[in-house]
Formats: structure tokens, sequence, C-alpha cells
């Protein structure tokens, strides 16, 4: 019997132990969802204090239970570790790691290669190894192939390895890591083989493509329709503003319509881990091949743009009240880069920030998912900076309040009781029904 049989024969038999490489917002739900599904799983993080709150059975995202960390270290079916030798004992590695831009919005897979250069030396034949990292079109056949190759494995017939990219939504209550059709491609054909069964035995559905080059191009393909539609919307957003329409009002007659179209929502910007920085990925490998993905950039130029727009709509509202930015106190409602999450990676707020402490202003924010501020690349100063207590006193003492991420637990009502200007870039007032006084709010 060959490899790949025997590999599958472990998967099927559910006795393969299933091992897991970042244990961020995509590879915790994973562990979980295979230890579910009666799986031995190993998970391994550079981050000890990941480690030692998993060992504890304790959560350290918001939308995810302790409980159910602890029922999964109870059962004694998860271990977790920093150690990479113990890499040799799964027989699926599967890769959650980040992949971000740099300063040149180009692609930084140091991440991924670092990881890879850390498997490698403790590959064993009869692994398979799949990477879920979004990137560009080839990274997995040209940089993990002959990272494994070059320790003396032959990929698709020692090594089976895949691309299955992640598809997960912090915080949306209808979809799950093991409800979500899982897009899997492989390097050969007993590699798809093998990474199809992996998925199969542990998501609802797994939609098998043609090569790995595929499989990164559809994850891509999924951020870019969301970029480039939401950038259409901000762009519309200032036409509209500038013509006294209300952009809102717009998409919500247009989404009546049964066919043909689907309704996006402008925003302060684009965050989180994937819209703002997918579609870089490809603008980039695109250039190799010649090809200028015009259309990608300019809704990237647009979208970045939209935490100046906001600010410059917060300077006229101010003046408006005979004051400068300079020197007034402005408080930012929402950190988090979506609603309901702990997340802020990538948030427009931070930029928000930013860009209104560099005018002068006195800058705090309110996010009761995010109570203190922690580490962050690119937005170091905020480090340590706490969420203000909300409070009729506290919100009445800000010249305005920036709306800039809509939570669920957000008092919108107690927000018009207490402030005197509200800039609302999500529409949450309106939306709520809620009637404020005249000039109250600015949409942004």
């Amino acid at each position: 019997m060959k490899l790949a049989d025997q590999t599958l024969e472990k998967i099927e038999n559910g006795s393969a132990v299933i091992g897991v490489v970042g244990l961020g917002y995509v590879g915790l739900p994973l562990i979980l969802g295979f230890v579910g599904r009666g799986f031995r799983v190993m998970g391994i993080d550079i981050d000890r204090k990941k480690i030692e709150a998993i060992r504890a059975g304790e959560s350290y995202i918001e939308h995810i239970p302790g409980g159910s960390i602890a029922e999964a270290v109870e059962s004694g079916k998860l271990e977790v570790t920093t150690d990479f030798s113990e890499a040799s004992r799964p027989d699926a590695l599967i890769m959650c790691v980040p992949t971000p831009l740099d300063e040149h919005f180009e692609p930084d897979l140091s991440f991924v290669l670092s990881t890879m250069e850390s498997l490698v030396p403790h590959l064993r034949p009869g692994q398979v190894v799949s990477l879920e990292s979004t990137t560009y079109p080839g990274t997995t056949d040209e940089e993990l192939r002959p990272l494994i190759e070059d320790r003396g494995l032959a990929v698709g017939t020692d090594i089976f390895l895949v691309y299955s990219p992640e598809r997960e939504d912090p915080g949306n209550p209808d979809f799950s890591a093991t409800s979500i059709p899982k897009v899997v491609g492989g390097t050969t054909g007993d590699c798809a083989r093998v990474g199809q069964a992996l998925y199969q035995a542990v998501v609802s559905e797994v939609v098998p493509v043609r090569s790995t080059q595929v499989a990164e191009f559809t994850k891509l393909l999924e951020n870019i329709y969301r970029a480039v539609n939401i950038g259409l919307v901000n762009e519309l957003k200032v036409a509209a503003e500038r013509m006294g329409i209300d952009i809102w009002e717009v998409i919500e007659a247009a989404a009546t319509k049964p066919f043909g179209f689907k309704p996006f929502y402008p925003g302060p910007g684009l965050g989180g881990h994937c819209i703002p920085i997918d579609p870089y990925y490809l603008t980039w490998k695109a250039r190799e091949y010649g090809v200028h993905t015009r259309f990608i950039e300019l809704a990237g130029e647009i979208n970045r743009s939209m935490p100046h727009w906001v600010v410059q709509r917060t300077m006229e509202a101010l003046n408006q009240r005979s004051k400068s930015v300079k020197g007034s106190r402005i408080l930012l409602m929402g950190l988090a880069y979506k609603e309901n999450v702990d997340d802020m990676r990538e948030s427009p707020t931070f930029t928000l920030m930013d860009e209104l402490a560099g005018l002068g202003a006195e800058v705090d924010y309110y996010d009761p998912h995010i109570p203190e501020i922690g580490p962050t690349r690119e937005h170091a100063r905020w480090t340590g900076a706490r969420s203000v207590e909300w409070t009729p006193e506290n919100i009445a003492g800000f010249d305005c309040v920036l709306l800039a991420t809509n939570h669920r637990v957000f008092d919108l009502a107690g927000l018009l009781e207490s402030a005197d200007l509200v800039i609302d870039t999500r529409n949450a007032i309106a939306r709520a029904g809620l009637t404020p006084r005249e000039g109250q709010v600015v949409k942004a």
C-alpha cells in the first residue's frame, strides 16, 4: 500500500493525529472542530501565553467560549506546545499563520516561510501539509514545495502538500469553522485526494479544485470582490454627500431589486486581516505577468482614503460649532474592525485616532470588547490605552463622538442623550430608528 493510501486510511478511520500550527482566529476554531469530530489534535504556537491559556481551559478570543477549550483539554484529545520538534508526531500539519503586507504594500511571507522552515527538519513520510494562510497564486508550489523537497522528501509521494484557504468570519453566529464549505487544491493528484479526505473529516462540504494555484486565487477573488464593491459605495458616498443625497437611503432602495444587485455598505475604511490586505497579493503577483490590475488598485486607494474623508467631515462639523479639531476632546466608539468582536487587526479606527491626534485633538476610545489596546506593529503609540468608562457625564465631556464600529452592546439612545455631536460612519442612529436633535448627528 502506498503512503497516500496509508494516510487516507488513518484519516478515514479517525486514528490520524491532526496538527494545527498557529492558534489565532483561524487555528483555534479548527482545533476545536477536529477534537469535536473525535480526532487527537496537537496545537503548535510560538506564543507561550496562548499555550498557557489553552492548557488552563481559557479563551483569548472573545467569541470562542472558554468552556469549549476546557472540554477539549479535559477530553485528553488536545495538547498544545511551543516545541516545533513535536511536529513529527501529527499525520497532518495545517498552517494558519499571518500573511501581512510590508510598508510597500507587497506580500510579507515571513511568517509562512519561518514556520515552514521550523517544521521542515521534523517532517516525515506520510504527512499531509496544508497551508490556509491567504497568499498569492503559486506560493504553495513555488515557496513551500522546494523547502520540503530540499529535505529529501518527494511531494506527492512522501509528503502530501495542499492549499485550503481559511474562510473564518469571527463573531458570525450563522457559520462556524466546520459549517463553511472548504476549497481544497493539491499539488499532485494524491495530494488532492489526501487533502480532501482531511477536510471532509471535519467540514460539512469540501469543494475540490484543480490545483493549489486555483485555490489560492479563489480566496483572493472572494475578498477582492468585497473590496472593490465596498470601494465603489465608498466613492459613491462622497459623491452623494456633495449632492445632498443620503447614500444609505439609496442603497436600501436599490436593494429592493430582487435580481442583479447585492447591497454593500460604506464605512470609515476597511479592517480585518483579509479585505484590506488580500487584493495586494494579487496585484503584486500580476505584475510578474505584465498585468496592471488597475481596478483593484483604485478600489484600494479609495478605501484607504476613507479615514481621511471622515476626519474632514469631523473638522467641518466642529467648525460649524465654532470649534477647531486642535484641543477638542474626541471619543472614538468601536476599536474593533467589525461589530461584536474583539478583533482590532487593521482597524480603520486606529488611522482615525492617529490622524485626529496628529491634528491636535485629545483622543480616547470606547469599546467594551477591547478594554485595553495591546501591541500593534503600526500603531505603537496607543499600546496600553484603555477604553473609557461609559457614563453620561463622561460622554457629555467630549466635544465629538465618532461612531466607527457599531457594536450591539452600544447604548445609542444614551449616546444621543449625552453627546452634543455624533459623527456616524455606519448609519447606526438611523438604522436603530432613533431621532436625534437637529444637527446633532452628521453622517460620514
